[in-house]
């Protein structure tokens, strides 16, 4: 029997929980704001990437893969992009390419799937320039005369609508830049014109570039239509970012043009937002190199999504020692996970009624450390009905992107350095052990111990792991 899903979501449009009801059941759409690559990413972008992962494997869980389609774009052009070039005398090509090329591979540690699409700013110029064109016909922007295009504000009654914002009560100085040819400082460049020097693109009104709100407008309405499901990001985009791509995408396209608006929160360093302009934030590069990457991920999930996430070495520990926890119980279990739905038992139902309550993650992971206590009780006295929880953790956890690996490599920290000599010194331990010399034995476990590696003896010899 399978499980009958009544996801909720929380929506920001209508700042309320909301069944989830897709467009077309055949093709759900959802829309994430990606990455501008210009440098690494850092443990905010982990979560943006992490999250909604999550929701993207939920839909497919609930819809099945072929039916969901998720778009992730990827701005490659913009003022920081252009200036970090400059700084490094390379080509803004270069430096792109050399950011995503990272963003993928940070990506794919942390068990982040591909998005189905990964649309580029800079290879849908044609589209971008159409979107304008459409605003500037429907009397939704204007251009000055230093050939800048804007889009008029006050031309869409509505604006406001997503951050809760009164367009009369806004002022210029907040989060918008003062510029003199602007009608009003809360318009927003559309197409920038080129400077000397500057990478730019051919328009109908003059050399430039498209500006950062516009990009994703294009992107979004291009790969899924005018009018689509779920539109996903950090909470820092909700205003201006997503305001402006309502007003644009409703002014071009007159109608509804996203369903869902769902942002998780802030990663806080002491208190504090982390974010670059702040110079409190660590690259993901850099946390990989104290923990591993499920780490990392299991971190993230461990709060609710819309909660702020506060970022520490204790709670990343918590986190390493939870899933050694969840690994110590799948010993001796296959590391492949079915396919198939898990049984429909009481743990099932707890865990998705959790994950159906708008991804509350927090509370589906408790159930995960109940079947690995059903495992550890039923191991010696129920070798079959073991097997079948283990089963199940793996597939549970799957749907949160856990415990998909070998469990002795994980819990051995897979791939480090000097695994091959705690072999050498598990081996030798067990050769004192069965020769009685019990002071070499206690010798090569001081060792041991000093590694901060554990050694668990058994009836069939002696494994080992890291404390």
């Amino acid at each position: 029997m399978k499980y009958s899903h009544q996801l909720k979501l929380y929506n920001n449009l209508n700042r309320e929980r909301q069944p989830f009801h897709p467009i077309d059941a055949q093709r759900v759409r959802l829309y994430v704001c990606g990455m501008t690559v210009y440098d690494f990413c850092h443990i905010g972008h982990a979560r943006v990437l992490v999250v909604f992962d999550v929701l993207y494997r939920y839909l497919c869980r609930i819809y099945g893969a072929s039916q969901v389609h998720y778009v992730r774009n990827i701005t490659d052009i913009d003022d920081k992009i252009i200036q970090r070039a400059q700084e490094n005398s390379e080509p803004f090509s270069n430096l792109t390419a050399r950011f995503i090329d990272a963003m993928h591979e940070d990506a794919a540690l942390l068990g982040v799937l591909p998005p189905n699409q990964e649309p580029r700013a800079t290879l849908h110029i044609a589209e971008i320039l159409t979107m304008i064109g459409l605003l500037l016909e429907r009397g939704h922007a204007y251009q000055v005369d230093a050939g800048d295009v804007y889009y008029d504000v006050r031309s869409y009654p509505a604006y406001g609508r997503l951050s809760g914002k009164n367009i009369d009560e806004l002022n210029a100085g907040e989060r918008v830049a003062i510029a003199d040819a602007k009608r009003d400082p809360l318009d927003f460049v559309l197409w920038k014109r080129a400077k000397p020097g500057e990478p730019s693109w051919p328009s109908p009104w003059g050399e430039g570039r498209p500006g950062w709100h516009i990009e994703c407008s294009a992107m979004s309405t291009h790969c899924l239509g005018s009018h689509f499901d779920i539109h996903g990001g950090g909470l820092d985009l909700q205003f201006p970012h997503h305001e402006n791509e309502i007003a644009q995408s409703c002014g071009a396209h007159p109608g509804e043009f996203v369903n869902y608006w769902i942002h998780n929160g802030f990663v806080r360093v002491d208190e504090e937002k982390m974010s670059k302009s702040l110079g409190n934030f660590f690259t993901i590069r850099e946390v990989l190199k104290r923990y591993d990457a499920e780490v990392i991920r299991y971190f993230i999930l461990s709060s609710h999504y819309r909660s702020p996430l506060n970022y520490s070495d204790l709670h990343l520990e918590n986190a390493r020692a939870a899933l050694t926890t969840l690994y110590t119980a799948l010993r001796g279990y296959p590391a492949a996970a079915s396919d198939a739905e898990p049984p429909l038992n009481e743990v099932t139902q707890a865990f998705y009624s959790a994950m159906d309550d708008d991804l509350n993650t927090a509370v589906a992971l408790s159930q995960l450390f109940e079947l690995a206590h059903q495992i550890n009780r039923l191991r010696a006295v129920d070798a079959a009905a073991a097997a079948a929880a283990a089963a199940q953790l793996r597939q549970l956890g799957g749907d949160l992107g856990l415990l998909q690996r070998d469990a002795d490599l994980f819990l051995r920290g897979e791939g480090s350095s000097d695994d091959a000599e705690i072999d050498a010194l598990v081996a030798a331990r067990e050769q004192a052990r069965r020769e009685r010399n019990w002071a070499m034995a206690d010798s090569v476990r001081d060792q041991l111990n000093a590694r901060n590696i554990v050694v668990e003896d058994g009836v069939n010899g002696s494994r080992w792991r890291r404390g």
